[in-house]
């Protein structure tokens, strides 16, 4: 168990045994409440007026002085004796209101009177009436003289209820006060147990995964505990998600790492190639100085490629807060293309609509431009000698799509998701000897960056369209 496990526990048992005391204190002040005002009535119950009646026989008889001693042999449910003055005959103090109570009672007049006024043989009257509080502070109610005690299992009902039941916990037990209060704090101490458990679990097990993953397992780990469906459990998946994106970014970057050294590996190699033969064949230095010259172009290419691409992924880039007029960058784009297919006789054709020759896209410029003029160069590289590529520019409610299609080989179905990805090679054409497959992943991160999506598909037929979606700039 950690220190979370305690912190959550102690917290929960503090709060749940404050909130017991609480509201066993609450019912304690009011049955000590109900308690304080029954003991200030007057009892009467049977024996009480038994009690009343033989002190009421004992004064008429014998006069106060018999009364007295009557009363001094009593051991329970001894009566009070008020004079004219308000003194009691035995001495004992009398609460106010008790003495209120009598004086109601007896002027009631009821026939089982449990107040009574009585004159004694010496002329002396008395009020006669038993409080309640001499009765609960005997052990046991008893009678007058020669009534026997109740039998020790007997349990007494209200006042006034002649009735018993057997054995059973006596109401002034101490054990009737803190049996409640224990069993109280065993739960509060049970349910702050299982719920700081249930909250520390799910804490020690995300400790235990970001404990591996510092040590580079980046296994989910989470994925399957959906039973809790709480917040906890979000966490966790949360955090399987996360590790699952830092797992790909590694094997990615191992990936592009890989990919990198080899692309690198065949420029160098044909420098060193070429380098030895300046030394070998001086007469040759010429042809020997073209190909370094080449091999250092192509390897400058590959590392600006390389640049472009990690500031894309970085999000280094400015803002983009430009309007970029679509159709006057695809004019600009289809020249320097055609320029270029013209030593293969590959064609292109642009077409479109003229309501979209205003619109425009809010971003870069320029990466909007490497963007289309990459998948553009694309479709020419891989498309036959003599035949054509097509660029469709059209708009779909907020979107301005651009589509580029070939002729050519087109690749397998299940590689059209991994064109995008770098350095990917589908099957090699005799035209595929060029390039570094970096150009279709720097305009799928240029597009996604202007908030756009891109895609590929087979034509019918034979040949790739690769579709650009760009959100059209709103007027005003």
């Amino acid at each position: 168990m950690g220190r979370l496990f305690w912190k959550f526990f102690l917290c929960i048992m503090l709060a749940q045994v404050t909130a017991t005391i609480g509201i066993g204190g609450t019912f304690w002040l009011k049955n000590r409440a109900a308690q304080q005002e029954r003991v200030l009535d007057i009892d009467t119950s049977p024996p009480a007026q038994l009690a009343i009646e033989a002190a009421s026989a004992t004064l008429e008889a014998g006069g106060s002085k018999a009364l007295q001693q009557f009363l001094g042999k009593m051991e329970r449910m001894r009566v009070f004796a008020i004079d004219a003055q308000g003194q009691e005959l035995m001495g004992r103090k009398v609460h106010p209101a008790i003495l209120g109570k009598a004086r109601a009672l007896l002027a009631q007049g009821s026939p089982h009177a449990v107040v009574r006024e009585v004159s004694g043989s010496d002329g002396v009257r008395y009020l006669l009436f038993l409080p309640s509080s001499v009765r609960f502070r005997t052990a046991e109610a008893g009678a007058a003289p020669g009534i026997p005690p109740p039998h020790p299992d007997f349990q007494r009902g209200p006042p006034g209820d002649m009735g018993g039941m057997p054995p059973g916990p006596r109401m002034d037990s101490p054990y009737r006060t803190f049996i409640p209060l224990a069993a109280a704090i065993a739960a509060s101490l049970l349910f702050s147990f299982l719920l700081a458990w249930y909250f520390a679990r799910p804490i020690r097990d995300l400790r235990q995964a970001f404990e591996a993953a510092s040590h580079g397992d980046l296994a989910p780990r989470f994925h399957a505990s959906g039973k809790r469906g709480d917040e906890l459990t979000d966490l966790g998946r949360d955090f399987d998600r996360m590790t699952g994106r830092l797992r790909s970014l590694m094997e990615s970057q191992t990936r592009l790492l890989h990919d990198v050294s080899h692309e690198l590996r065949s420029p160098l190699a044909r420098l060193q190639a070429a380098i030895g033969l300046a030394h070998q064949q001086p007469e040759k230095m010429d042809a020997s100085m073209q190909r370094i010259e080449r091999e250092s172009e192509r390897m400058d290419k590959l590392i600006g490629e390389l640049l472009t691409l990690s500031r894309l992924e970085a999000g280094a880039d400015s803002p983009l807060s430009e309007d970029v007029g679509i159709a006057d960058l695809l004019h600009d784009i289809m020249e320097d293309a055609r320029y270029e297919a013209k030593a293969r006789q590959v064609g292109i054709a642009l077409a479109g609509d003229a309501a979209i020759a205003d619109a425009a896209v809010t971003g870069r410029p320029e990466l909007l431009a490497r963007a289309v003029e990459n998948v553009v160069r694309n479709a020419v590289k891989h498309s036959p000698d003599g035949g054509t590529v097509e660029v469709n520019l059209s708009r779909q409610h907020d979107w301005l799509r651009i589509a580029v299609l070939d002729r050519g080989p087109g690749v397998a179905s299940a590689d059209l998701a991994n064109i995008f990805q770098p350095f990917f090679r589908a099957s090699p054409t005799q035209h595929s000897t060029d390039g570094h497959g970096l150009g279709l992943a720097i305009a799928q991160h240029v597009i996604s960056a202007h908030g756009g999506r891109i895609g590929a598909s087979l034509r019918t037929g034979g040949g790739l369209c690769v579709e650009m979606l760009l959100p059209v700039k709103t007027p005003g």
